[in-house]
């Protein structure tokens, strides 16, 4: 049966949108290309992502077309008639296993273990840490360049992020092979979150419809194996413990989310524009003792890093300092502030891209979450201060634009590709994170 004009109509125009982002990626890869020819080192081998062309298999790849296959073909059904708990669970084991499988495909060793074991890398400082007080009271005297400056990553965010990583080490789970699998877990759990936040908003049937795109978000490339994945997911359930505690008037949950907020505040400078999300949260709920809830728990955390001698805005002024010193001071502001925008297409893929088309479409209580996480990444990206890799940086608001594919019509052929860009991307190139 022919379908009717204007769901034909709104199809085409979702096509364009993809389209247009195809066209974008093309273009960001060849001026990229050209600035490298022309001697501009941006310091990507693949413009507009941190990769390399390298088509392979690996131990992942079964698994992963398998799971792809079957989230296309029952997801959505599972989705719309599965009681909510198991659902949950269900969602949960799914992303866990596109996730690790998807890392798998470029090998244990290459995908899994070597991934935050490398020198830049948080592992590489772990062996420092004598005790965590010492660490914290000096560790902005590591930031700037000299003799003992911390590597790379672990000098470029709060000690937040560096101390999960020490207390996993603490618990026999250092090494990048055990840190690697946790960092993986934790992010796979996003999506959940993201759903649970829906329905405390009091709109299931949209947290049901995202739960399959959330499972093959292809981001799931860097959620395995990069901090940045576990970043989002600390993210969204500080604000899934917010929306139920503002939805039901809640106390505990409240506070809850606010502890995991503001312990964000301490993984990454960045995320302070994910407060956006949560704000949004309470716009709608006007919950506002919620609200008072969640900022005692922020501010308790916030407390607690201030007390042990790390102050944040010192860690943030020195850190811009290294950043005028690194490979970013080569990176030209006018090619990355729109290549930025095709390495988050790639991230997030066509269904979010034609979803959000369709944002002021949806009911505000899925809008307002996807204008929050926009406006993050329209900020971040105005300020220069993410200038490329976004393809992971940008994780903890990409996992929200995913709402935006609740209203998408024929679900399973955008699921089909999603899935097939993940594919496509981990198989064809190696990514660096």
């Amino acid at each position: 049966m022919t379908a009717p004009t204007p769901v034909r109509h709104r199809t085409r125009w979702d096509l364009v949108a993809v389209g247009a982002a195809a066209a974008l990626v093309v273009a960001a890869h060849l001026v990229g290309e050209s600035l490298k020819a022309a001697g501009q080192d941006i310091f990507l081998g693949l413009p507009p992502l941190l990769a390399v062309w390298l088509p392979h298999v690996g131990p992942g790849t079964p698994v992963a077309v398998v799971v792809a296959v079957l989230v296309v073909a029952r997801g959505p059904d599972l989705a719309a008639r599965l009681a909510w708990r198991p659902l949950l669970l269900l969602a949960y084991g799914a992303s866990a296993v596109w996730t690790v499988s998807l890392a798998l495909v470029d090998g244990w060793t290459r995908g899994v273990v070597e991934r935050l074991s490398s020198d830049q890398e948080y592992l590489w400082d772990v062996p420092r840490v004598i005790d965590v007080p010492t660490t914290l009271r000096t560790f902005s005297d590591f930031i700037l360049p000299g003799p003992d400056m911390w590597v790379t990553h672990v000098g470029a965010h709060p000690p937040g992020v560096f101390l999960v990583y020490v207390v996993l080490d603490r618990l026999g789970l250092g090494g990048g092979g055990p840190s690697g699998v946790v960092t993986m877990l934790v992010g796979a759990s996003a999506c959940v979150a993201v759903a649970v936040t829906l329905r405390a908003l009091g709109v299931e049937s949209l947290a049901r419809a995202a739960l399959p795109f959330g499972v093959l978000f292809p981001g799931a490339v860097w959620v395995g194996v990069s901090a940045d994945g576990m970043f989002a997911a600390v993210l969204a359930w500080g604000v899934a413990l917010l929306a139920i505690g503002a939805a039901g008037g809640r106390a505990v949950p409240a506070f809850a989310g606010g502890v995991l907020l503001g312990y964000c505040l301490y993984l990454s400078y960045g995320l302070v524009l994910g407060g956006l999300v949560p704000l949004a949260v309470l716009i709608l709920t006007r919950a506002w003792r919620a609200a008072a809830w969640a900022a005692a728990g922020v501010a308790v955390v916030v407390a607690a890093f201030t007390v042990s001698g790390f102050w944040w805005f010192d860690g943030f002024e020195r850190v811009q300092v290294i950043y005028a010193l690194s490979v970013a001071s080569t990176r030209p502001y006018g090619y990355f502030v729109w290549a930025n925008l095709a390495a988050l297409a790639i991230a997030v893929g066509p269904a979010v891209v034609a979803g959000l088309r369709r944002t002021p479409s949806l009911p505000a209580r899925a809008g307002w979450l996807v204008a929050a996480a926009g406006a993050a990444i329209l900020l971040a990206d105005l300020s220069g201060l993410s200038k490329a890799e976004v393809e992971r940086i940008w994780l903890p608001f990409g996992v929200w634009l995913v709402v935006a594919c609740v209203g998408m019509p024929h679900p399973r052929r955008w699921l089909a590709a999603q899935a097939g860009l993940a594919l496509a991307v981990n198989h064809l190139l190696l990514t660096v994170w």
